[in-house]
């Protein structure tokens, strides 16, 4: 039989392709330990990939999991996911397969995680045949459905001055000692949403506990996932806990849940990026940190949000540390360019007993606009407006160099001020709805 021309020059292909499936896999290589600087591990005489996987096995048979994050040469640089502690020189090196996935499905509800997946709250192993990747694949932003409907968080003033799109990103910034834990613990309780993703990331120990028992409590955790790395964890298994956080919420999306995703924080998982970075050499530039961590924050930020044609949401929350009360560090800089709005939490506030301690004048919502009314928008622009001219004015007032009736404008916002901050404060034991916001805001601004 003749063959064809055209159908000739796919013979050679075709023959090299059932030869390669008839060759075995390629041998396992291993590989040996030779330096170890910092938390940074050193091998020689492996292959692997960034994001791979290695086991290295001690004299005495001790075995550490660790991940190539770089390489130079020969050699791979490894950071172990756990204590290094007794490793020695020429320790194996095993190579294992490629990056880390995660466990996700309903059974994931209720439970407490670490930065590898395993649970944490003694009640056996979580049973799921779902996984999905670490690091998911970003979503076409043309396949994205626009933001449209408000979501209710349960704080008035954020319900009402900076409403909150379902699918928002937003940043909560706040120095230390200002109640960001407590307005966290707020919006975990109040806001509508079927399922919870909570990170707790690289914050102290002892609020893990205190958080799944006096924020979420019961009847919240039932409905929530917890994956904390505190402190104490190697820097690799903080940003695996973000990642990991961020995987389990994008199933939950995918399932057409309305996710609500609280990371705490933002800046710790920056700083474990640093802390890999400049460990295997990598130049610092901005304060310290390197350039690819500024990188790194946006791959992880946009992967929240909204689902493909309205299939889910992801209503993502990350507190971002204003470091020496500095709201112009390089990540809270970066933070707040690449999200969809921040709410400024302020120490003068807080000195005066105000809390939530909302900074007005510093806050926006970049999505208000597209999600309440025109009414509602103007109602919340007197509000700033009367509230920044008072804190503007009020050196004036503090020493009496103000007369009254000078300035019909300064006199309104004078006679507005007991109202604006009674507004402003809430108990954090006390929700406050959407509707009863917006209410709320009308009665101070009445129409004439």
């Amino acid at each position: 039989m003749r063959v064809e021309p055209r159908a000739a020059r796919w013979l050679p292909r075709l023959r090299e392709i059932a030869g390669r499936l008839e060759e075995p896999p390629p041998l396992i290589v291993e590989g040996k330990l030779t330096r170890m600087i910092g938390l940074t591990l050193e091998a020689v005489g492996c292959q692997a990939a960034i994001g791979d996987r290695c086991v290295v096995v001690n004299g005495n048979g001790d075995r550490l999991d660790a991940e190539v994050v770089g390489f130079s040469g020969e050699s791979l640089f490894l950071m172990p996911t756990g204590t290094p502690r007794g490793l020695a020189p020429n320790a194996r090196v095993v190579p294992v397969g490629g990056a880390g996935d995660v466990a996700v499905g309903e059974a994931l509800l209720g439970r407490v995680l670490d930065g590898a997946g395993a649970p944490l709250d003694g009640r056996g192993p979580i049973l799921t045949p779902h996984r999905r990747p670490l690091y998911g694949a970003p979503i076409n932003p043309l396949e994205r459905s626009a933001i449209r409907d408000p979501l209710d968080v349960g704080v008035r003033s954020i319900n009402a001055l900076f409403t909150i799109g379902r699918g928002q990103r937003l940043g909560l910034f706040a120095p230390s000692g200002v109640g960001k834990s407590v307005l966290l613990g707020m919006m975990t309780r109040f806001t509508e949403a079927d399922v919870i993703v909570v990170g707790l990331i690289g914050e102290r120990g002892r609020e893990v506990k205190e958080f799944i028992e006096d924020i979420l409590g019961e009847e919240g955790l039932s409905r929530a996932v917890v994956v904390a790395t505190p402190a104490d964890t190697p820097p690799l298994m903080r940003m695996h806990g973000a990642a990991m956080a961020t995987s389990i919420a994008e199933y939950f999306r995918d399932q057409g849940q309305h996710v609500l995703l609280l990371m705490d924080s933002l800046t710790r998982y920056a700083q474990a990026h640093r802390e890999i970075a400049l460990t295997i050499g990598e130049p610092p530039a901005t304060r310290g940190f390197p350039p690819s961590v500024f990188a790194r924050l946006p791959v992880l930020v946009e992967r929240a949000g909204t689902g493909i044609n309205g299939r889910g949401s992801i209503t993502a929350l990350y507190t971002v540390l204003t470091e020496a009360d500095d709201a112009n560090d390089p990540v809270a800089d970066t933070a707040r360019a690449i999200l969809d709005g921040h709410i400024l939490l302020s120490r003068k506030l807080a000195d005066r007993g105000l809390y939530p301690a909302v900074d007005v004048e510093s806050s926006i919502s970049r999505t208000m606009t597209h999600v309440v009314a025109q009414p509602h928008i103007d109602l919340a622009k007197q509000f700033r407006h009367y509230h920044s001219l008072y804190e503007q004015n009020q050196d004036l007032f503090n020493v009496g160099a103000y007369q009254a009736g000078s300035n019909p404008e300064l006199d309104r916002a004078v006679e507005l001020r007991p109202f604006l901050n009674a507004f402003l404060r809430q108990d954090r034991t006390e929700p406050v709805g959407f509707e009863a916001s917006v209410t709320a805001l009308q009665r101070i601004f009445p129409p004439r």
